[in-house]
C-alpha cells in the first residue's frame, strides 16, 4: 500500500459501512410520509366540512393526532437526511460545513418539535386551559 498518493493510502480499506443505512433511512421515512400524507388526504375529504370547527374537533380524537405528529416528525427527518447529503456533497470548506450541519440540526429538530406541539396543543385545547 503506498503512501504517496490519496489512493494509495485508502486502496483496499473498503467502503466506510455509513451510505447504506443512511440512503436505506431515507426511503423508509419517504414511505411513511407517503403512507402519511395519503391519510391526511383521505381523511381531510372525509370530513363534513373543512372550517375551523370541524378541523380542530378532528385534531381532539387522539386517532388523528397521533399519526399528524408521527407525520411531522418523519417529514422533517426526511428533509434533514436529504439535506444532509447535498450538503455533505457540496459544502467543501470544514468550519461552514460544521455550521451548516449545525443550523440544519437545529431547524429539523426545532421545526418537528414546533409541529408537534402546535398538534398536542390543538388536540389538548378543551384539557389543558
Amino acid at each position: 500500500m503506498g503512501t504517496g498518493t490519496g489512493i494509495g493510502r485508502v486502496r483496499g480499506l473498503g467502503s466506510a459501512k455509513h451510505g447504506a443505512h443512511h440512503w436505506l433511512a431515507q426511503r423508509y421515512s419517504a414511505v411513511g410520509n407517503l403512507l402519511l400524507v395519503l391519510w391526511l388526504i383521505f381523511s381531510l375529504l372525509s370530513l363534513p366540512g373543512l372550517d375551523y370547527e370541524s378541523v380542530v374537533n378532528w385534531i381532539h380524537n387522539p386517532l388523528v393526532a397521533v399519526p399528524l405528529m408521527l407525520m411531522v416528525v418523519s417529514i422533517f427527518m426526511h428533509l434533514r437526511l436529504g439535506m444532509q447529503v447535498m450538503l455533505e456533497d457540496y459544502v467543501h470548506d470544514k468550519g461552514l460545513a460544521f455550521l451548516s450541519m449545525l443550523l440544519l440540526n437545529f431547524y429539523a429538530f426545532g421545526g418537528a418539535a414546533a409541529g408537534v406541539f402546535a398538534i398536542a396543543k390543538i388536540a389538548f385545547i378543551g384539557i389543558v386551559k
